[in-house]
Protein backbone atom coordinates (compact mmCIF):
# COMPACT_ATOMS: atom_id res chain seq x y z
CA UNK A 1 0.00 0.00 0.00
CA UNK A 2 1.78 3.15 -1.25
CA UNK A 3 2.46 5.43 1.81
CA UNK A 4 0.16 3.23 4.29
CA UNK A 5 0.68 0.38 6.27
CA UNK A 6 -2.05 -1.95 7.57
CA UNK A 7 -1.83 -4.95 10.12
CA UNK A 8 -4.55 -7.07 12.07
CA UNK A 9 -4.95 -8.89 14.69
CA UNK A 10 -7.45 -12.35 14.55
CA UNK A 11 -8.33 -14.32 17.91
CA UNK A 12 -9.94 -17.55 17.05
CA UNK A 13 -12.57 -19.32 19.35
CA UNK A 14 -14.04 -22.62 19.46
CA UNK A 15 -13.14 -26.17 18.27
CA UNK A 16 -11.80 -25.01 14.76
CA UNK A 17 -11.47 -20.97 15.35
CA UNK A 18 -7.56 -21.39 15.01
CA UNK A 19 -8.70 -22.40 11.44
CA UNK A 20 -10.77 -19.38 10.35
CA UNK A 21 -8.33 -16.90 12.16
CA UNK A 22 -5.61 -18.24 9.64
CA UNK A 23 -7.97 -17.89 6.65
CA UNK A 24 -8.89 -14.46 7.71
CA UNK A 25 -5.54 -13.58 8.09
CA UNK A 26 -4.56 -14.73 5.10
CA UNK A 27 -7.23 -13.67 2.88
CA UNK A 28 -8.78 -10.23 4.30
CA UNK A 29 -6.15 -7.84 3.26
CA UNK A 30 -6.58 -8.57 -0.34
CA UNK A 31 -10.38 -8.45 0.10
CA UNK A 32 -10.18 -5.12 1.81
CA UNK A 33 -7.92 -3.80 -1.17
CA UNK A 34 -9.84 -5.56 -4.23
CA UNK A 35 -13.13 -3.84 -2.30
CA UNK A 36 -11.14 -0.70 -1.82
CA UNK A 37 -10.01 -0.34 -5.24
CA UNK A 38 -13.51 -0.90 -6.90
CA UNK A 39 -15.27 1.36 -4.96
CA UNK A 40 -12.53 3.85 -6.03
CA UNK A 41 -13.66 3.64 -9.61
CA UNK A 42 -17.36 3.98 -8.41
CA UNK A 43 -17.62 7.02 -6.29
CA UNK A 44 -16.47 10.17 -8.00
CA UNK A 45 -17.59 12.63 -5.44
CA UNK A 46 -18.84 12.03 -1.34
CA UNK A 47 -20.62 14.91 -0.17
CA UNK A 48 -19.34 16.11 2.52
CA UNK A 49 -22.20 15.86 4.77
CA UNK A 50 -21.81 12.50 4.69
CA UNK A 51 -18.81 12.76 6.20
CA UNK A 52 -19.82 14.78 8.59
CA UNK A 53 -22.22 12.34 10.18
CA UNK A 54 -21.22 9.05 8.96
CA UNK A 55 -18.08 8.39 11.13
CA UNK A 56 -17.53 8.26 14.70
CA UNK A 57 -14.58 10.03 15.04
CA UNK A 58 -11.78 9.84 17.89
CA UNK A 59 -10.17 12.85 18.19
CA UNK A 60 -13.15 15.09 17.44
CA UNK A 61 -11.38 17.69 15.85
CA UNK A 62 -10.35 17.46 11.73
CA UNK A 63 -12.61 15.64 9.30
CA UNK A 64 -11.35 12.87 7.38
CA UNK A 65 -10.64 13.14 3.85
CA UNK A 66 -13.00 11.42 1.25
CA UNK A 67 -10.89 8.58 0.95
CA UNK A 68 -12.34 7.76 4.41
CA UNK A 69 -15.44 7.13 2.94
CA UNK A 70 -14.27 4.80 0.75
CA UNK A 71 -12.12 2.93 3.26
CA UNK A 72 -15.11 2.60 5.14
CA UNK A 73 -17.18 0.76 2.77
CA UNK A 74 -14.36 -0.90 1.63
CA UNK A 75 -13.81 -2.72 5.07
CA UNK A 76 -17.71 -3.87 5.59
CA UNK A 77 -18.45 -5.11 2.22
CA UNK A 78 -14.90 -7.36 2.76
CA UNK A 79 -15.88 -8.41 6.28
CA UNK A 80 -19.08 -9.45 5.17
CA UNK A 81 -17.33 -11.45 2.30
CA UNK A 82 -14.44 -12.75 4.49
CA UNK A 83 -17.75 -14.28 6.38
CA UNK A 84 -19.03 -15.74 3.20
CA UNK A 85 -16.48 -17.63 2.16
CA UNK A 86 -15.53 -19.26 5.57
CA UNK A 87 -19.31 -20.18 5.85
CA UNK A 88 -18.54 -21.86 2.01
CA UNK A 89 -15.46 -23.72 2.96
CA UNK A 90 -16.88 -27.28 2.50
CA UNK A 91 -14.17 -29.17 4.47
CA UNK A 92 -14.49 -26.80 7.69
CA UNK A 93 -16.86 -27.03 10.69
CA UNK A 94 -17.49 -22.96 11.98
CA UNK A 95 -20.80 -23.22 13.09
CA UNK A 96 -19.55 -23.37 16.85
CA UNK A 97 -15.86 -22.02 15.61
CA UNK A 98 -14.93 -18.18 14.82
CA UNK A 99 -12.39 -15.25 15.13
CA UNK A 100 -12.29 -11.64 15.78
CA UNK A 101 -10.72 -9.09 13.92
CA UNK A 102 -9.04 -5.55 14.16
CA UNK A 103 -7.61 -4.18 11.47
CA UNK A 104 -5.50 -0.48 10.94
CA UNK A 105 -4.87 0.87 7.79
CA UNK A 106 -2.60 3.74 7.91
CA UNK A 107 -2.72 6.02 4.45
CA UNK A 108 -0.26 9.19 5.30
CA UNK A 109 -2.55 11.22 8.10
CA UNK A 110 -5.17 9.05 8.03
CA UNK A 111 -5.98 6.54 10.74
CA UNK A 112 -8.87 3.73 9.71
CA UNK A 113 -9.41 0.90 12.49
CA UNK A 114 -12.33 -1.79 11.74
CA UNK A 115 -13.35 -4.08 15.03
CA UNK A 116 -15.50 -6.99 14.79
CA UNK A 117 -15.69 -8.76 18.71
CA UNK A 118 -13.61 -8.09 21.94
CA UNK A 119 -9.90 -7.66 20.81
CA UNK A 120 -8.39 -3.77 20.85
CA UNK A 121 -6.64 -1.04 19.43
CA UNK A 122 -5.14 1.54 21.55
CA UNK A 123 -2.73 4.70 20.63
CA UNK A 124 0.00 5.45 22.48
CA UNK A 125 0.42 9.52 22.21
CA UNK A 126 2.81 12.31 23.87
CA UNK A 127 1.08 14.93 26.31
CA UNK A 128 2.05 16.97 28.96
CA UNK A 129 2.03 14.02 31.17
CA UNK A 130 4.34 11.93 28.88
CA UNK A 131 2.79 8.84 27.11
CA UNK A 132 -0.90 8.35 26.85
CA UNK A 133 -2.98 5.43 25.92
CA UNK A 134 -6.53 6.36 23.71
CA UNK A 135 -8.46 3.33 22.95
CA UNK A 136 -9.33 3.46 19.75
CA UNK A 137 -12.25 0.58 19.46
CA UNK A 138 -15.33 -0.45 21.65
CA UNK A 139 -15.04 -4.06 23.05
CA UNK A 140 -17.86 -5.84 20.92
CA UNK A 141 -19.58 -8.28 23.56
CA UNK A 142 -22.75 -8.93 24.77
CA UNK A 143 -22.79 -6.88 27.92
CA UNK A 144 -23.20 -3.77 25.77
CA UNK A 145 -26.62 -2.79 25.56
CA UNK A 146 -27.14 -1.66 21.78
CA UNK A 147 -25.50 -5.38 21.44
CA UNK A 148 -27.64 -6.77 23.65
CA UNK A 149 -30.63 -5.26 22.14
CA UNK A 150 -29.77 -6.38 18.86
CA UNK A 151 -29.08 -10.13 20.23
CA UNK A 152 -32.82 -10.38 21.96
CA UNK A 153 -34.59 -8.70 18.50
CA UNK A 154 -33.14 -11.70 17.12
CA UNK A 155 -34.69 -14.23 19.60
CA UNK A 156 -30.70 -14.63 21.14
CA UNK A 157 -30.05 -15.14 24.90
CA UNK A 158 -27.97 -13.03 26.82
CA UNK A 159 -26.95 -14.59 30.20
CA UNK A 160 -23.99 -15.25 32.43
CA UNK A 161 -23.01 -18.61 33.75
CA UNK A 162 -23.11 -18.62 37.59
CA UNK A 163 -19.33 -19.62 37.93
CA UNK A 164 -18.85 -16.19 35.56
CA UNK A 165 -21.30 -13.88 36.50
CA UNK A 166 -18.79 -11.18 35.19
CA UNK A 167 -19.23 -12.76 31.25
CA UNK A 168 -22.41 -12.24 29.08
CA UNK A 169 -22.56 -14.80 26.64
CA UNK A 170 -24.32 -15.51 23.67
CA UNK A 171 -27.14 -18.35 23.74
CA UNK A 172 -29.65 -19.89 21.24
CA UNK A 173 -33.22 -19.40 22.13
CA UNK A 174 -33.62 -22.86 23.26
CA UNK A 175 -30.51 -24.36 23.60
CA UNK A 176 -27.82 -23.21 26.41
CA UNK A 177 -25.11 -23.51 23.51
CA UNK A 178 -22.39 -22.03 22.33
CA UNK A 179 -21.90 -19.15 25.01
CA UNK A 180 -20.18 -16.63 22.78
CA UNK A 181 -18.31 -13.96 24.89
CA UNK A 182 -18.31 -11.82 22.01
CA UNK A 183 -21.18 -9.81 20.32
CA UNK A 184 -19.66 -9.79 16.53
CA UNK A 185 -17.50 -12.38 14.71
CA UNK A 186 -16.68 -14.10 11.39
CA UNK A 187 -17.95 -17.38 11.58
CA UNK A 188 -20.24 -18.86 14.39
CA UNK A 189 -23.25 -19.31 12.07
CA UNK A 190 -25.23 -21.61 14.42
CA UNK A 191 -25.90 -17.79 16.08
CA UNK A 192 -25.79 -15.84 13.05
CA UNK A 193 -29.82 -15.84 12.68
CA UNK A 194 -29.66 -14.63 16.56
CA UNK A 195 -28.01 -11.28 16.42
CA UNK A 196 -24.43 -12.27 16.18
CA UNK A 197 -23.17 -10.10 13.06
CA UNK A 198 -20.27 -9.76 10.66
CA UNK A 199 -20.16 -5.71 10.10
CA UNK A 200 -17.18 -4.44 12.15
CA UNK A 201 -17.65 -0.82 13.60
CA UNK A 202 -15.05 1.69 12.02
CA UNK A 203 -13.48 4.42 13.23
CA UNK A 204 -11.43 7.50 12.21
CA UNK A 205 -8.49 9.09 13.34
CA UNK A 206 -5.82 11.70 12.35
CA UNK A 207 -2.57 11.25 13.03
CA UNK A 208 -0.56 14.15 14.29
CA UNK A 209 3.14 14.26 15.46
CA UNK A 210 2.26 13.02 19.28
CA UNK A 211 1.13 10.21 17.94
CA UNK A 212 3.56 7.63 18.54
CA UNK A 213 2.40 3.81 18.26
CA UNK A 214 -0.83 1.60 17.86
CA UNK A 215 -1.09 -1.65 20.09
CA UNK A 216 -3.94 -4.38 18.44
CA UNK A 217 -4.28 -7.06 21.22
CA UNK A 218 -6.46 -9.83 22.32
CA UNK A 219 -8.73 -9.93 24.93
CA UNK A 220 -6.46 -11.71 27.25
CA UNK A 221 -4.27 -8.95 26.95
CA UNK A 222 -6.73 -6.61 27.88
CA UNK A 223 -8.45 -8.79 30.36
CA UNK A 224 -5.23 -8.57 32.98
CA UNK A 225 -3.33 -5.31 31.87
CA UNK A 226 -4.60 -1.92 31.36
CA UNK A 227 -4.51 0.56 28.51
CA UNK A 228 -2.18 2.56 30.08
CA UNK A 229 0.12 -0.18 31.64
CA UNK A 230 0.75 -1.67 27.63
CA UNK A 231 1.11 1.63 26.23
CA UNK A 232 3.82 2.26 29.18
CA UNK A 233 5.36 -1.13 28.30
CA UNK A 234 5.74 -0.69 24.56
CA UNK A 235 6.98 3.39 24.75
CA UNK A 236 10.15 1.66 26.35
CA UNK A 237 10.65 -1.22 23.52
CA UNK A 238 13.61 -0.21 21.11
CA UNK A 239 11.47 -1.98 17.93
CA UNK A 240 7.68 -2.72 17.23
CA UNK A 241 8.39 -6.76 17.67
CA UNK A 242 10.52 -6.27 20.71
CA UNK A 243 7.27 -4.38 22.12
CA UNK A 244 5.14 -6.54 20.98
CA UNK A 245 7.05 -9.69 22.82
CA UNK A 246 7.33 -7.67 26.21
CA UNK A 247 3.79 -7.29 25.99
CA UNK A 248 3.11 -10.54 25.91
CA UNK A 249 5.88 -11.45 28.40
CA UNK A 250 3.51 -9.06 30.73
CA UNK A 251 0.42 -10.21 30.38
CA UNK A 252 1.48 -13.91 30.41
CA UNK A 253 3.06 -13.42 33.93
CA UNK A 254 0.03 -11.00 34.80
CA UNK A 255 -2.68 -14.05 33.57
CA UNK A 256 -0.21 -16.47 35.93
CA UNK A 257 -0.51 -13.99 38.86
CA UNK A 258 -4.23 -13.59 38.69
CA UNK A 259 -5.29 -17.05 37.63
CA UNK A 260 -2.50 -19.55 38.96
CA UNK A 261 -4.63 -22.64 38.56
CA UNK A 262 -6.26 -21.45 34.80
CA UNK A 263 -5.10 -21.93 31.54
CA UNK A 264 -3.23 -18.57 29.92
CA UNK A 265 -5.68 -17.15 27.51
CA UNK A 266 -3.91 -16.42 23.81
CA UNK A 267 -2.40 -13.04 23.59
CA UNK A 268 -1.24 -12.07 21.01
CA UNK A 269 0.34 -8.58 19.84
CA UNK A 270 0.92 -6.45 17.33
CA UNK A 271 2.96 -2.80 17.24
CA UNK A 272 3.36 0.00 14.88
CA UNK A 273 5.11 2.46 15.39
CA UNK A 274 3.98 5.78 13.65
CA UNK A 275 7.31 7.91 14.01
CA UNK A 276 9.85 6.23 12.19
CA UNK A 277 9.80 4.33 9.21
CA UNK A 278 7.97 1.47 8.92
CA UNK A 279 8.94 -1.72 8.99
CA UNK A 280 7.63 -5.46 8.70
CA UNK A 281 5.19 -5.98 11.26
CA UNK A 282 4.91 -9.63 13.00
CA UNK A 283 2.89 -10.62 15.71
CA UNK A 284 3.85 -12.23 18.60
CA UNK A 285 1.67 -14.59 21.02
CA UNK A 286 1.75 -17.47 23.48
Amino acid sequence: MEDGAFCGVFDGHGKNGHIVSKIVCKRLPSLLLSQRNALARTYTEVNDNTFQNDIERIDGELRPSKNFHIWKEACISAFKLMDKEVQLQKKLDSSCSGTTAVVIIRQGEDLVIANLGDSRAVLGTITKNGVTAIQLTTDLKPGLPCEAERIRNCNGRVAALKQEPHIQRVWLPHDDSPGLAMSRAIGDFILKNHGIIAIPNIYYRHVTSNDQFIILATDGVWDVLSNDQVASIVWAADSEQAAARAVVEAATTAWKKKHPSAKVDDCTVTCLFLQKKQHVVVPVET
